[in-house]
Order: C-alpha cells, then structure tokens, then sequence
C-alpha cells in the first residue's frame, strides 16, 4: 500500500499551477530586464527628437438675432429692418469659417505658403517669430513647390545650398534678385530680427502650394459648439508653434468678421443706391411741377384760393391723402417689379409697403442669395445645400413676383376708385371756374410728388445710417486664441507605459512562441501530459567533465538525482522472495539519450549504498560502455555467448573511481546480434548474475531502432525508459506509451535526462519530492526506516 501510495503521488503531485506557467517566463527574466531597458530608451529618443505639438484654441459667440444676439446699440435700429429678423444656422456658420476662401484669407494675410527652418544636430526646427531674413517674389501668385536653402555668410551677403548642403552659388547680397530658370525670381533680405550672431546659420526655405496649405488647415481645424443649445463655438488648432496657432485662430475669426460685414454692406449699398436714382427722377418731376405752379400763378395772378374752393378742398383731404399714398405704393411695386425682373441681385430693403409679407420676402429672398454667394465659394456646384438654396431663390423669386403683381393690381383698382371719388368730388367744384380748377391739379400732383420726395429722402438717411451700424462683427470674441504651452503630443506618460509595455510584452510573445513551436521534450510536464508512465526522477544537466558524477562526497545536483531514483527504485521494484536480485534494464527510444550515462551513474549509486551491483552492456549492435569509460575493446557478452570456455568471471572488471562495481562489457560487435539473445546462454546469463548481486543493471539497445530489448524484456523487474530533454521529439513518446499499454516491457518507468536547471527544477538541498533534503543520504538511518519500512 506505501509504493501504490507513492506511486500516485508520483503522477498526481506536480500538477498545472500558476506559478509553473510563470517560471517559464520568470527564468528569462533578462531578457524582460533588456526588452524593457531598449523600449525605455527608445522612448526617450523619440521623445528627445520628435517635434512636440501644442493645442491652441479660441471661443466666439456666433450672433444669432432670433436667439437674443442684437446688442443695445443696434436695438434702435430694428424698427428700420436694419438688424433682426434672421436666424443662422450654426452648422451653415461653421462651414463658413472653414472655407477654401477664409482659409485662403488667412495664409496670404499671415504668408504661411512660406516656412523657415533651421538647422540642429539632429532634426530641423521651425522659426515662426523673430526670423532673421525674408523671402520675396516678384509674382508672389506663381510661387512653386520648392525649397530654398541658404547660408548667411556675413552681414551683407548669402549663399545658395543644394541638398547635401554644398554651396552652389556664393556671396549673394541680400537683397539681389535672382533668376532663376526652374524658380520665380526672388530676392532673399535681412529683417529687423537680423543679429550678428546669426552669421554661419543655415536657413531651408520651404514653399507649399497654398492649395495643399488649404487642404492641411481644413483638415486641422477643429469647430465645435460648447453645446447643442448654444451659439458659442470653440475653434482648435494643432501646431509645433504654439503661437503659430493662435496667430491662425485670431485672424480666421477676423476673416469671418470682415466677410460678414461685407455681406450686410452690400444690401445697405444696393438699397443706397436705388434710393438715390429714385430721388434724381422725382426730383427732376417735383422741380418741373413746382415750375408750373410759379408759371400758372404769375400767368393768372393769383396769390390765394376762394372761399368756395376752400371748402370743397376740405371735404376731398381724405381722398387725396389715400390718393397720395397709393400712388407712392404704387409706384414702389412698379419699380420693385422692374428691378426683381431685371436680374438676379439684391433687392431694396425697408421701403415701407403697406404689405409686410412682401417686406419679410424681399429681407429673406436678399439673406439666400448672400447664403448662395458664400457657398459658391466653398461648395461644389452638386453640393446638397447650395443646389436646396438654389431651389429656394427660384420659388422665392416666382412667389414675390407673383405677390408684387397682385398687390400692383390691387393698387391700380383702389386707385381708381379714389379717382372715381376725387372726380365726384371735382364735380361738386363744377362752378368754380376754370383757372381755379387747373390750379388744384397742379398742386395736387405737386403735392403727391413732395411726398413721395420727402419719404425718400427720410429712407436715405435711414440706409446711411444702417451702413455704420453694418460694421458691428458677426462674431463676438469670447475667448481670443490661447495656448498653455503645455504640449499635447507626443504624451509622454502614454509613450513611457506603451514603451514599457512593449519592452515586456515582445519578449513575452517571443517566448510564447517559441515554446509554442518547440516540439522537444523539456520538463517531467511534458512527460506527464502525454504518457500515462511512472515517473521516477528527473537528472539534471551535468556542469562537470566526469563522467560518473556520483561517489561517495559528491553533493552535485546530478549526484542528488541519481540519489533520489535510487530511493525510488525500492518502491517500483516488486518484492522478491527467491534470493535473487532485482534486474533493471535502460533502455531509451534513439541512441544519444544518455542511456549508458543514466546506466554507469545508477550503478554507481546502487554500489555505493553497499549493495553487489553489476553493470552489463547488453547493446551488442552499438557498444557504449567502455567506449563511454574510455576503456579500449576487451572481451564481453558476445564472448561468452559464442565461447563456451568463457566464463562471466572472466569478463568482470573494475574502474578506479567505483571500485565495488563490476562491469560486463558488450564485447565485439556480431553480425547476428537478435540471434544471439535468443540463445539459451542468455538465459546463463542472467540466472548466475541474479543469483550473485542485489542489482544487475541492463544496458540495452534503444527500442525504437531494433527489437534486441523487446527480445529479452522478460528477464527485467523493471524496465528505466532513459528520455532526454531538449533532445526528443514529444511525437515520438508515443513509443515508450505503446510498449507501455501493451505491456510489452514490464514494470516500465520514465527518467527524464539531461534537463535544464534553468527551468526551475533544482537539486541538492531542496532536492525531490518533499521527502526532506539530501534523503538519498538518510536512506539506512533508523527514522527513515521507521517512516518508509525499509
């Protein structure tokens, strides 16, 4: 029950735990250390050498009158529809400020199709401020894509550099205009910022087509409400020079702000305009009427009008008044018509029709063309919004028209009527005579035309004063563009984690790979996972030249081993009661897996515990034991089995370093070695060897190349399957698993040779199972009798 209970233990102790799948990597722990100290310092020289970016950003409140945008200076003027009555939308808004047009504005307003750098150790850096010369064209809209390097040789003069930084043309003084046949002629120039010191610095002059310039600055702005409900937006910009960037930010809003103004001045303009022509025709009308009335006057004499007349003119002042503003009306409609059929332009505004429908229409018809014009200047012609804009000019336009024309009708019909009226009323008149009566008619229309003269001059007055209310900015500055200073890239917190995370994550996955590819045996795991064998011990790699590691004081890691197996061997072996001692055979898949080092040690071990021990080489194909031993060829088992004269005491021999252990060598090589073994002198062999040792330890041929050992499996108690780490293929553990299931070795058990202490297997003090340290030593000692019965 003690050995069936070891030999569980045996199989079910080392099971999968966290900490055996963490050596793995644990034990290549430099390689993490260099992983981590290269990333690190990879970091550091990208940060070192990369051009940082900092963040600018400015807020603006876009004025939106329906939404309480009119401020208290222009509040006096709605009343003359100078200001309200129009509502923007923020997103039209904000495609506005980033057009191809204020864009534009602002690269030629601040020359950013033109960049200086100069030169470090290392990387160019960008000179925005205080840069001590200046290029100029003398076509500046024919510059071209090219770059300019120069030299400041002295106060007074320059030169030219090609790519490799080699002059190509010297001692050019500034100000000089070069020709060039490939380039625009320029001249380079000293500034204001120009120092002595600047002499041997090197300057590359980077021009840019303003259309990729455009593209870049589309691209990089950022414009975005603070909120869905408000008007306010934020503008952001990205650039290695901070106030670079807010240079840009400021005179966009600017560019915003004089486009606008120059939108609302164009209809102010236009209305001017149309009121003046308007003035110089009834002014010429009024002139001639007034002559007429001083002519019928000096003409008849008269100086006052006759009671009669007096009373009648009382009666028809209401008619006339109507009269006189329907003729005035009228005559507005009649010319609104001409000018809205005349071509596609804006319309006079706050003319002062009765129909306020007709007013709200011409204020919006004028806001959708300035909307069309400024999106012809950044949209596509297919673009969605101006084609919708379009639509709605065109229906505005038939619908005003259309409304102009009924009102025109309906104006005609009342003015009839009022003549209708005023004609009764000149019939009731009929006896005032004549001159009297042509006299009223030249004042009459002389009074219709004063009227309409003074309208228009109070609308005159009112357009000059909507021109200077016009230059109030469409956007208020809330914010003017700020930057902290504080660079937004590259992070370098992020850059540190992500190079720290790298330098461990590579040698990670190297490792990860590399055991995923590794088809080698390595550790007793290994084993475990794909045979169902016993394991009896595992013998670690060997630091020393000896080839028997084991004696007497040696306390090596590979001496514990072989210690350990020998203590486990008692519980595998079965009891015997004949007399005879137990018979071990080694054997192993290929040659080279330390089958006759695991043999000579293990003999060894089993001879220093006091007990006969007896190595035999029983590989007649490929002797290796006294090949192993540096013994030269004597005689041995292919001897005794061919020479009846021989006898097996004639073949032992000794080695100096373990005197008490007896060795049978192979002998030479026969022709017919499965023969041999089936002979009956094998079964001599071993019935006398049993019969005289406690131990007879086996030296077969590997099983997987010839059937020697299968030949003579039934004479072992216990077959030691000798498997090299980092030597055997895992596939080919399938063949000690078949013999094992088919028991065509009996009492088979599995020794793992040659592992790697570097996986965290160790050895001496420490050493085994947990049965203690250095337990191969306390084997006779009365407690561990006591414990283990033996």
């Amino acid at each position: 029950m003690q050995k069936e209970k070891y030999t569980n233990q045996i199989q079910d102790n080392d099971t999968i735990n966290i900490r055996a799948e963490l050596e793995k990597y644990l034990i290549h722990w430099k390689w993490f250390v260099l992983g981590t100290i290269l990333a690190l310092t990879g970091a550091f020289a990208y940060l070192r050498y990369s051009t940082p970016k900092y963040s600018a950003s400015s807020t603006v409140l876009i004025k939106n009158d329906k939404k309480g945008g009119i401020s208290e200076e222009l509040a006096a003027f709605e009343d003359l529809g100078i200001v309200g009555g129009s509502s923007k939308n923020i997103d039209n808004e904000i495609e506005v400020i980033k057009s191809r047009k204020l864009i534009s504005g602002v690269i030629s307003k601040l020359n950013l199709d033109i960049s200086y750098f100069t030169q470090g150790r290392i990387k160019q850096s960008e000179v925005y401020n205080n840069i001590p010369i200046s290029i100029s064209f003398d076509n500046p809209e024919k510059k071209t894509d090219t770059v300019i390097s120069v030299i400041i040789e002295s106060k007074n003069s320059y030169s030219l550099l090609d790519q490799n930084e080699n002059k190509i043309e010297s001692n050019i003084s500034f100000g000089d205009v070069l020709q060039k046949s490939n380039l625009n002629n320029f001249k380079v120039e000293k500034s204001s910022f120009f120092k002595e010191g600047n002499i041997g610095d090197i300057f590359k002059i980077v021009i840019k087509p303003i259309d990729r310039i455009i593209d870049s600055y589309i691209n990089g702005i950022s414009i975005n409400p603070i909120n869905k409900k408000s008007s306010v937006l934020k503008l952001t910009l990205q650039s290695p020079i901070k106030e670079k960037a807010e240079d840009i930010l400021d005179e966009l809003v600017d560019q915003y702000n004089n486009d606008a103004i120059k939108d609302k001045k164009s209809v102010s303009e236009k209305t001017s305009a149309f009121i003046s022509e308007r003035l110089v025709n009834i002014g010429k009308q009024l002139a001639l009427l007034d002559d007429n009335v001083k002519k019928f006057k000096s003409k008849n004499k008269i100086t006052d009008i006759e009671s009669e007349a007096q009373l009648i003119l009382e009666t028809s002042t209401v008619n006339r008044e109507k009269l006189i503003k329907a003729s005035t009306e009228l005559n507005l409609v009649k010319a609104l018509s001409n000018e809205i059929n005349s071509d596609e332009d804006l319309l006079p505004a706050n003319l002062g029709l009765e129909d306020a429908n007709i007013s709200m229409a011409i204020g919006e018809y004028n806001s959708l063309l300035l909307k069309k014009k400024r999106l012809s200047q950044s949209a596509g012609q297919k673009n969605t919004v101006l084609i919708q804009v379009i639509n709605d000019i065109d229906n505005l336009k038939n619908s005003l028209v259309r409304s102009l024309q009924n009102r025109e009708r309906l104006l005609e019909i009342n003015l009839n009527n009022l003549r209708n009226e005023s004609g009764r009323n000149n019939s009731k008149i009929s006896t005032i005579p004549s001159k009297e009566r042509e006299f009223l008619d030249i004042a009459r229309q002389q009074e219709i035309i004063a009227g309409l003269y003074s309208y228009l001059l109070k609308k005159k007055e009112e357009t000059a004063i909507s021109l200077t209310a016009t230059a109030v900015p469409n956007a208020k500055i809330i914010d003017k563009a700020y930057s902290s200073g504080i660079a937004v890239s590259p992070k370098k917190k992020f850059i540190y984690l992500a190079a720290l995370l790298l330098g461990l994550v590579i040698p990670f996955v190297i490792i990860y790979l590399r055991d995923l590819l590794d088809t080698k045996v390595h550790t007793k795991k290994d084993i475990q996972e794909l045979t169902s064998i016993p394991f009896v011990g595992d013998i670690p790699h060997s630091e020393v030249k000896e080839k028997i590691v084991i004696n007497a004081s040696a306390r090596s890691s590979t001496a514990e081993a072989f210690r350990l197996i020998r203590t486990n061997l008692d519980f595998m072996l079965p009891q015997k009661n004949d007399g005879n001692g137990h018979v071990i055979f080694v054997t192993s898949t290929t040659s080279g897996e330390g089958k006759s080092f695991s043999s000579i040690n293990l003999a060894a071990s089993l001879s220093l515990s006091g007990k006969n021990v007896v190595l035999v080489g029983l590989d007649l194909r490929a002797p290796k034991i006294t090949e192993y031993l540096e013994i030269p060829d004597r005689k041995g088992i292919t001897n005794f089995i061919t020479n009846d004269s021989i006898t097996l005491d004639s073949l032992k021999f000794s080695i100096p370093e373990i005197p008490k252990l007896d060795i049978i060598a192979s002998g030479a090589i026969p022709p017919n070695p499965a023969e041999l073994l089936m002979t009956s002198k094998i079964d001599q062999l071993f019935e006398e060897l049993s019969r005289d040792y406690d131990y007879v330890i086996i030296d077969t041929a590997p099983v997987n190349l010839v059937t020697d050992t299968l030949l003579i499996s039934k004479k072992a108690n216990l077959v030691l399957y000798v498997t090299r780490a980092n030597y055997l293929d895992k596939r080919m553990l399938i063949v000690p698993e078949t013999l094992y299931r088919d028991k065509k070795l009996p009492n088979l058990a599995i020794i793992l040779n040659d592992t790697d202490l570097k996986r965290g297997y160790g050895y001496g003090y420490g050493y085994g199972y947990g049965y203690g340290y250095g337990i191969a030593d306390d084997i006779d000692k009365p407690w561990y009798k006591r414990i283990f019965g033996k």
